[in-house]
């Protein structure tokens, strides 16, 4: 991967499309929560959730220190809670974990495993072992997927505050101010429902973020070999600003997204040898191939 790496990782103190998708991303949350009761519900659904899901890659790609040097402005950009769930602090140290590529999948090492240790796995009623199966279908990551990941993480995080872990209590103050701002803005100016935020929002939001996640990862005895490429991402790929192609944002996280294509297209067999031809054609295989098929068995093959 000599030539990849000899890439440089910056290209300019400011990366002004970064900029401008923020303007837009949160422009356009503004005006969709003011014009909500105009917008018919599933239209709204499609809507709000894609720009929760886009703030979510904007938060991803400000994480790794873009669109500017500087990281207060950066986290400042990714900070607005959009989604209500998840503090942008505790996504940050969580993601920068993940990018240990080494660990890639375990899910004791691996914050964002789709996987489970066998011994945990062996704990669970199989009331919860058939709807694990179902998540592992792309049907079932979009359905409960959302529940799963939301109430999951929250009861992780309820124990590590009650645990008192002043750190983590610190983050949720934090971030408990930025959600009431959210809801006083949406409820309470606008005059949205509160479930119509979540369903229309928070929910279709987290479902689009699940189906990026779907596929990227999938065990394999080398960790070069853990990591898909989605070619032809297409809406999608400007939805997760192509972090469909994910080896290469392993390999290259500091290159902006917008340099991502180009970059792919030049060393495209180069990165297809180095991750084993880990390759979908787009997201309408992905959708052919696991939509009621599971992607792999929950229980991580090597961690017990």
């Amino acid at each position: 991967m000599a030539r990849i790496r000899s890439v440089s990782d910056r290209f300019s103190a400011v990366e002004w499309p970064t900029v401008g998708l923020a303007a837009l991303i949160y422009g356009g949350w503004l005006a969709l929560t003011w014009f909500w009761a105009e917008v018919p519900l599933p239209v709204l659904c499609l809507a709000g959730g894609w720009l929760v899901a886009w703030q979510g890659s904007l938060q991803h790609e400000v994480m790794h220190g873009h669109p500017t040097r500087s990281r207060r402005v950066n986290d400042a950009l990714g900070w607005p809670p959009l989604s209500l769930w998840l503090p942008y602090a505790v996504y940050r140290v969580t993601h920068l974990r993940h990018h240990r590529d080494e660990f890639l999948t375990d899910p004791i090492e691996d914050p964002e495993s789709a996987y489970l240790a066998g011994a945990r796995w062996d704990r669970l009623g199989r009331p919860w072992q058939w709807l694990l199966r179902f998540n592992m279908t792309l049907l079932g990551r979009l359905i409960i997927g959302p529940l799963i990941m939301i109430g999951g993480f929250l009861v992780s995080e309820a124990r590590t505050c009650l645990a008192g872990n002043r750190k983590a209590q610190r983050i949720w103050v934090r971030h408990g101010f930025g959600v009431a701002l959210v809801l006083v803005w949406a409820v309470a100016v606008c005059g949205m429902p509160a479930w119509i935020y979540l369903l229309a929002f928070v929910y279709s939001g987290a479902a689009l973020t699940r189906l990026r996640s779907f596929a990227e990862h999938r065990f394999a005895e080398r960790h070069e070999e853990r990591t898909a490429i989605v070619e032809n991402g297409g809406l999608l790929g400007l939805l997760y600003l192509n972090n469909n192609l994910h080896v290469l944002h392993h390999l290259k996280p500091l290159v902006p997204w917008y340099r991502l294509p180009a970059l792919y297209r030049a060393e495209r067999e180069e990165l297809i040898a180095y991750n084993g031809g880990l390759v979908y054609r787009g997201y309408g295989d992905i959708i052919r191939r696991f939509l009621v098929r599971g992607h792999d068995d929950p229980r991580h093959p090597r961690v017990m």
